[in-house]
């Protein structure tokens, strides 16, 4: 149906809610790598946020979804390298509006923050939603 592959990581708090995203992109026969965390021992979040940045910079995928306790350590993580636009969303507003003014390419959430079935709607929006372009493009170029 697609072609775009779907990066996926996390760290021990994120593990069984990433695991129920990887499902969900599935079922939208969206393709994904796995980029562990594969257990529920203690690991470094920061690991695993390189992992799936690296995906996105060898274009082994397109975009990446994070997943740790809440999000915003992924996110942090992510977010220190160059055209990574990783966006920590609650809400299927967050992650659309993310996806078209901000050009997110990779959806963080948090393991203990939202349940499953609204962490399944923010994924669907923002693999749902494009990139507008105009006058957001500018101001994504300022983030360098």
């Amino acid at each position: 149906m697609t072609n775009k592959v779907i990066a996926f990581g996390c760290d021990h708090a994120g593990f069984n809610l990433k695991n129920e995203l990887i499902e969900a992109a599935k079922s939208f026969d969206y393709p994904i790598i796995d980029c562990g965390t594969k257990t529920l021992d203690s690991v470094d979040y920061p690991d695993f946020a390189n992992k799936v940045v690296h995906a996105l910079k060898t274009e082994q995928a397109i975009l990446g979804v994070l997943v740790c306790g809440t999000g915003m350590g992924m996110a942090m993580a992510a977010n220190r390298h160059p055209d990574i636009r990783a966006a920590v969303c609650h809400t299927e507003l967050e992650a659309r509006l993310a996806r078209e003014h901000n050009n997110a390419n990779i959806l963080c959430v948090g393991g203990r923050i939202l349940g499953a079935d609204q962490a399944k709607s923010c994924l669907a929006a923002f693999l749902s939603a494009h990139f507008m372009g105009g006058h957001h493009a500018q101001r994504v170029a300022k983030l360098g």
